[in-house]
């Protein structure tokens, strides 16, 4: 199991541990905020679980049907989950106007707060770690898993906030605006997860600050290197494909001509982005 898997397996066993908490908790005081945070970790487990089922197969290599491999099914699974996400929390919504208007007690207590404090601590330790390995390995899968415990923060504040107030006032209209609000967190972030996602399905070329080094680095060169065109670029999960023509002198031998392309693609793998990037020939 790599790092990348075993980062995934961490969210999964703490987001578990979150939501059945939440769920308890939230039934017993009646909280849709509460239970909203609960459903949200759920989506968490789900989502991290995909996540970790995607890593695994766009690990392995290529084969002959897939002959650049299987990167791309990161990014098909990131585009699952923010439709899943997205209807969620459409859901929590329209569930928590529902309890409001039923005029459904609630009934707050430490417990609530407690369980609440400890997903705001965890949620910050899974997002660290989630977002530190993700830039390592350029892992779109980690990234968007990031990116959700990142509203997590977000949404557990709202929270906490709607607890201290609700329980302060005894007015539980204030459960209703923060359970909005956490709906609203999560359909965003399922939109962010959604283009990133396309963005790799689709083919979307690297940023323009990295096409913008590697131009530095191969005008940079010394003769008989004379530039280049058609540089092409894509995403394939974590993997950034890159192809373009060299121009060399017409008299150098197919040997030279070989090792000065190693070189510039050594070159790239070492100034751009060490240990992403794929330079085919």
């Amino acid at each position: 199991m790599d790092i990348k898997q075993k980062a995934s397996l961490f969210a999964i066993l703490s987001a578990l541990l979150l939501a059945s908490s939440k769920f308890g908790v939230g039934l017993v005081s009646g909280s849709m905020a509460v239970l909203s945070s609960g459903l949200d970790s759920l989506l968490d487990v789900f989502m991290s679980a995909m996540n970790l089922f995607a890593i695994r197969k766009a690990s392995k290599p290529a084969d002959y049907n897939h002959q650049y491999g299987h990167g791309k099914v990161e990014d098909i699974a990131g585009a699952f989950q923010s439709l899943v996400i997205l209807g969620s929390g459409s859901f929590i919504i329209i569930r928590a106007v529902h309890v409001f208007l039923e005029k459904q007690p609630i009934s707050y207590s430490a417990l609530d707060f407690l369980v609440i404090v400890l997903s705001l601590v965890f949620s910050v330790a899974i997002s660290l770690v989630l977002s530190r390995i993700g830039k390592r390995t350029d892992s779109n899968a980690l990234k968007a898993d990031a990116l959700h415990y990142t509203s997590d923060l977000y949404s557990n504040t709202g929270v906490l906030i709607a607890i201290l107030l609700t329980y302060m006032t005894g007015r539980t209209i204030f459960d209703l605006v923060f359970a909005v609000i956490v709906g609203l967190i999560i359909m965003f972030s399922a939109v962010k997860i959604f283009r990133n996602s396309v963005a790799g399905i689709m083919d979307s070329s690297i940023p323009d600050d990295l096409i913008g080094q590697i131009d530095d680095i191969i005008n940079t060169m010394p003769y008989p290197t004379v530039g280049y065109h058609k540089l092409r670029t894509r995403y394939a999960g974590n993997r950034k494909y890159i192809d373009f023509h060299l121009l060399a002198c017409r008299r150098l031998r197919i040997d030279e001509a070989h090792d000065i392309a190693t070189d510039i693609e050594k070159r790239i793998k070492e100034k751009v982005a060490p240990r992403r990037y794929h330079c085919p020939r």
